[in-house]
């Protein structure tokens, strides 16, 4: 039977794969031992060839808080693998017990890379993954709003998933996820860029003040802005027939976000993208403390953007 080595801190991806081994080996028994408390023989034993044969799932977590003595039991068992196991280990990464991990590899188990995620579109593409392993879709405009609200860390974005999941049906659109998280700052930001380069001014500005009637800080909001505008000028800088699949890794992008941004370039030229970006640069020296009103510096940066689009 297999033995897994799911390696790396992101948790997210480590509990994914375990439920897909799980899967795979449904029916068989299920034991789960915590590597701090192993004491020497635990392994051996739990391990030990079953009396009728019946197939197991045994899951050994933090790895790397294990004795010695346990380092050995799992090297000889991996030397003659029990026909009834199937073996999965849990390590989060880092220096810790290094020594150890390679000699698992040199066992030929399989490693499966956990590493923390920190792209957005690595976190885009999991949430999308997490919802069709769930029987369900999330639209690609779902999936950014929901990772630029639910903040930096994976098991938040997973968890807000879920709870969508939940209470919602058919496909996950924006509409659902603003109503989850109303009044969250990323998304409320993000809304106020995507209202000025995608739709008229006066609907931008009916969305700064409802962003702002929320509580979300003004240096959020032109960062949002400023943000947006960058990802126009990346996308504006290379050739239109390239693809959106070849651009997207070079670009750091999904390519639903190449696919956007063209979109929302329509009407753009150089010359506007870089009036519009030194408009956000004054409005982000405003809104920290060189203006008086942070609120009507972020209208002003709405109204030079709009300005900007028509040159």
């Amino acid at each position: 039977m297999p033995a897994y080595l799911l390696f790396g801190s992101e948790v997210v991806l480590a509990e994914r794969a375990l439920r897909r081994i799980e899967s795979s080996a449904e029916g068989c028994e299920k034991i789960t031992l915590d590597g701090s408390d192993l004491a020497p023989g635990d392994f051996s034993q739990q391990s030990a060839p079953s009396l009728f044969g019946d197939p197991r799932l045994l899951i050994v977590r933090e790895v790397d808080d294990l004795p010695e003595e346990s380092h050995d039991e799992i090297l000889r068992y991996l030397s003659d693998p029990a026909p009834d196991i199937t073996l999965v280990l849990i390590h989060p990464g880092g220096i810790k017990g290094k020594a150890f991990i390679e000699k698992l590899k040199k066992a030929k188990v399989e490693v499966i890379s956990c590493d923390a995620i920190k792209k957005d579109g690595e976190k885009i593409e999991l949430v999308k993954g997490e919802a069709l392993d769930r029987g369900r879709k999330i639209s690609n405009d779902a999936a950014r709003a929901l990772v630029d609200a639910a903040g930096s860390e994976a098991l938040e974005m997973i968890s807000a998933l879920h709870q969508l999941l939940s209470d919602t049906t058919g496909v996950i659109e924006v509409s659902d996820v603003n109503s989850l998280f109303a009044g969250r700052v990323e998304t409320t930001s993000f809304a106020v860029a995507d209202a000025i380069l995608e739709n008229s001014l006066p609907h931008a500005l009916l969305t700064l003040r409802q962003a702002l009637d929320s509580g979300v800080d003004p240096v959020v909001i032109v960062n949002a802005l400023a943000s947006s505008l960058r990802t126009l000028a990346k996308v504006g800088s290379v050739p239109r027939s390239a693809r959106a699949a070849e651009l997207a890794p070079v670009l750091g992008m999904a390519p639903w976000q190449v696919d956007k941004a063209r979109r929302q370039l329509s009407g753009w030229n150089g010359v506007g993208i870089t009036q519009a970006i030194a408009a956000i640069a004054h409005a982000d020296s405003q809104v920290k403390g060189g203006g008086a009103d942070p609120a009507f510096a972020c209208e002003q940066a709405l109204m030079a953007i709009s300005a900007a689009r028509s040159v």
